[in-house]
């Protein structure tokens, strides 16, 4: 049987868990074909960005399970994902030069983004903005 490496992604409130296998490049999330849950190519290059650094393209079918959040939320939680699975996969090698830690690190995708909402103040519109000053 293959090999299963797996990784788990977080990006705003979504939650991405990644199972790779050998395979030929085929990448399902939720059960439907990655073009087809994702409306725009710049979501599914962005979620490839890790395979296209390690030319791995082909190299792995990827089943995804996401939930929470938006279609960019998702996009990057399944970057994450990927990019842990493929650290898994590359953990023999990873001291060499060529381990995909160093590549993946260059490029910024092991870091998780902590970048979410902030939540509304009392007293405000929105998180800092105010309501309009009248002078009378």
């Amino acid at each position: 049987m293959a090999k299963v490496y797996t990784g788990t992604g977080r990006r705003k409130s979504s939650i991405a868990q990644v199972r790779m296998v050998p395979g030929t490049g085929k990448i399902t999330v939720n059960g439907r074909d990655v073009r087809e849950f994702f409306p725009y190519e710049t979501n599914v290059m962005d979620l490839k960005q890790p395979l296209v650094a390690t030319n791995n393209e082909n190299t792995f079918d990827i089943e995804v399970k996401v939930n929470g959040g938006g279609f960019t939320g998702a996009t990057g939680a399944i970057r994450l994902g990927i990019a842990r699975a493929l650290l898994e996969y590359d953990a023999p090698n990873e001291g060499n030069d060529d381990s995909y830690r160093k590549t993946l690190k260059r490029a910024g995708f092991i870091t998780r983004d902590s970048r979410a909402k902030e939540r509304k103040k009392p007293g405000l519109k929105a998180a800092r903005r105010a309501p309009q000053f009248s002078k009378r």
